[in-house]
């Protein structure tokens, strides 16, 4: 098997509130493979965004090792982690997110321009995802004349935009109803496997969790796998 593209060991995170001490990640372990969909269930305030927002270097956790891509990112300084974030991970968030002013297909290429990437290039490569993903006729639409469903694969062709090898998404469909819900996840689905990049994905939809390679439960801040069927 090839080694994971992330690793997380022993994570833990606990939040201070006026009530005290509320620990919400106790001694996480968690391997995502290369090609592999992911997906983390629990109820609100379980402890998934915490758990993606440290895989995502976003946050700092109080315990544990985060590896991406072989290396160790735990002790980073922030400009380090920035560029770890730049360059090997996407998140897809609940809400989309996208700058208004701009259509789809900016939006889309503007992340890869803050790569580094030309113009030409850029573009080229968002018209490519948003056909993929069904939007060829929106390129020059802005997220205010988009369903929500839309906006939302815009989103995915933007998290997707610099190829990263890992994808990280926070109730990607939570907004949207059981319909569309289940269109825009498909649509990750499919691109995600043919990317072969991997994804952790959290979310309150059980219907969804089952078409993922494996699930996990957190529960009491420790991960449960969850049977084949979920």
């Amino acid at each position: 098997m090839s080694d994971p593209v992330l690793s997380i060991r022993g994570l833990e995170r606990t939040y201070v509130t006026g009530a005290g001490s509320l620990p919400v990640l106790r001694g996480v372990d968690l391997d995502v493979q290369p090609g592999e969909i992911v997906g983390l269930i629990g109820p609100s305030g379980s402890g998934k965004s915490s758990l993606l927002h440290a895989a995502g270097l976003l946050e700092h956790p109080d315990a544990g090792r985060i590896t991406v891509l072989g290396r160790d990112c735990t002790d980073l300084p922030d400009r380090d982690r920035t560029r770890v974030r730049l360059g090997s991970i996407g998140f897809v968030y609940q809400f989309h997110h996208l700058l208004p002013e701009f259509t789809a297909l900016d939006n889309v290429a503007l992340p890869q321009m803050i790569a580094g990437q030309s113009q030409r290039v850029a573009r080229e490569r968002a018209k490519m995802l948003l056909d993929e993903l069904g939007l060829a006729a929106r390129l020059q639409h802005q997220p205010a004349q988009m369903s929500g469903g839309e906006q939302q694969r815009v989103a995915v062709a933007r998290a997707l935009a610099n190829s990263p090898k890992l994808l990280l998404a926070d109730e990607p469909t939570g907004n949207l109803d059981p319909t569309t819900s289940g269109a825009v996840f498909e649509n990750l689905y499919n691109l995600a496997r043919k990317s072969g990049v991997a994804v952790l994905v959290a979310t309150h939809n059980l219907d969804l969790a089952r078409h993922m390679d494996r699930v996990f439960a957190l529960k009491d801040g420790h991960l449960v796998e969850q049977p084949a069927d979920h």
